[in-house]
């Protein structure tokens, strides 16, 4: 069963527009350039560039046509530099350039951890009748314990169509628990089934959305770059939302570069005294109180919007690789899980919906530094948690005769990032394949 509740000051959308924002991104992608900004689609930046005092000098272009054994193949093609006075890294969570220059840099040195969290996505066609355009639903707890933050949201589309998820906290401590399974348990509650049933998935997904709020703001200045959007960390977690967010400080940056004749010196003290870190402010200890529980959460929470964020305290955070406990020393909880009937009926087909495509031949993009940890420690401290926590079914632990291995499944990955976040010996990098390979998301 489930109950209905008062919806949070945080939560009410009345007046705001639902969007496909992969579709609002390809629709200003041509009014950017008809601005005569150059646009550079299919080419992922892969390392940062720097200068010889130091600074970013700008971001080096991944080689193409590179074979998995480091061979160059036919039609073989170098990457270039892109140089620029300023950078302006805009990558969203967990960037892979943003978190080499957060290491150089030492960004983080005055904040908490990061925090994440991961959500899975579908769009589905419904028969007609049953949408109501502009309608949403969110709902938090089960099937996540009351120990693991977990939440859905169900927005009515246009078209028939509804676009659903479910986000799941990566600071969960339950070694054996699952993200992916946990979504699609939630798709067959009575309260949520009945909605689905008879339909089909259009197309699915999953990204780590970040969430350590106000206290784990990193610097967002450094010699010739600045960090904007989801890459800072500006979004609202009680809102489940950052594109307001990353539309902000885009804007506060194009500002001051303009005003400063592009020196980036100045934006980190603009940012944090703009409304965008106001907002941010007022709900830090929402999400952070989740970590004593569900109920102390939610009592937390009313008290936090209550009081508007007044609190004289601020929660600490700490990483979420660090949340895991081993196999034997954590409680398993009860589930209460369902027999599950609605698409997909595992991970494959997951990935199938969320049309990625990696050409095989090419170097694994999901470097583990050191795999022999993954069939010695990990195996007996943590169960390999790896191969649950994907939702693509990147990681495999198998046994070919001449002992156990991990098995890296690369051409599945649907780029959430989840494995360089929530690795508990932080020895997995999650870097950029070669250009245009990856998810395809459409309308999500």
């Amino acid at each position: 069963g489930g109950y209905k509740m008062m919806v949070p000051p945080g939560m009410k959308n009345h007046g705001n527009f639902i969007v496909s924002l992969g579709a609002m991104c390809a629709w200003l992608a041509p009014q950017a350039e008809a601005l005569g900004v150059d646009v550079f689609p299919g080419f992922a930046a892969a390392d940062n560039i720097y200068n010889e005092d130091g600074s970013v000098a700008g971001v080096r272009i991944g080689d193409m046509g590179v074979a998995k054994d480091g061979t160059h193949k036919p039609g073989y093609a170098e990457g270039i530099d892109i140089k620029a006075k300023v950078t302006v890294l805009a990558e969203g969570a967990r960037g892979s350039l943003t978190k080499q220059l957060v290491k150089r840099f030492k960004l983080d040195q005055h904040s908490d951890p990061q925090g994440y969290s991961i959500g899975i996505k579908e769009l589905w066609q419904l028969p007609a009748g049953r949408v109501i355009p502009g309608n949403i639903v969110h709902s938090f707890g089960w099937p996540a314990d009351t120990h693991t933050y977990g939440g859905s949201f169900l927005y009515h589309l246009d078209k028939d169509r509804v676009a659903l998820g479910y986000i799941s906290g990566l600071d969960y401590s339950d070694p054996e628990y699952k993200p992916w399974e946990a979504f699609q348990q939630w798709k067959n509650h009575p309260l949520i089934k009945p909605l689905l049933e008879g339909g089909s998935i259009l197309s699915a997904g999953a990204r780590a959305i970040v969430t350590g709020g106000w206290q784990s703001l990193p610097k967002v200045e450094m010699p010739g770059a600045l960090l904007i959007g989801d890459t800072a960390g500006l979004l609202n977690v009680p809102k489940i939302k950052g594109t307001h967010q990353a539309i902000r400080s885009g804007m506060l940056a194009a500002e001051h570069l303009v005003s400063s004749q592009l020196a980036p010196q100045g934006f980190d003290a603009k940012l944090r005294a703009s409304e965008a870190m106001a907002e941010l402010k007022s709900v830090r200890n929402i999400k952070p109180g989740f970590k004593k529980g569900l109920w102390f959460g939610m009592a937390n929470a009313a008290w936090e919007t209550l009081t508007g964020g007044l609190s004289p305290w601020t929660l600490k955070a700490k990483p979420d690789w660090a949340s895991l406990d081993r196999i034997g020393e954590h409680e398993a909880p009860r589930r209460d899980y369902v027999d599950r009937t609605l698409a997909p009926r595992d991970r494959l087909q997951g990935v199938y919906f969320a049309a990625t495509e990696h050409d095989e031949d090419q170097p694994v993009h999901l470097r583990v530094h050191d795999t022999s940890v993954c069939v010695t420690r990990c195996a007996a401290e943590y169960d390999n948690p790896c191969t649950r926590f994907c939702p693509a079914g990147v990681y495999e632990i198998v046994d070919d005769g001449n002992g156990k291995r991990l098995q890296i499944n690369a051409a599945n990955c649907v780029h959430c990032k989840t494995c360089d976040i929530k690795d508990p010996y932080q020895i997995i990098d999650w870097v950029t394949p070669e250009g245009g390979s990856g998810p395809n998301y459409q309308n999500l």
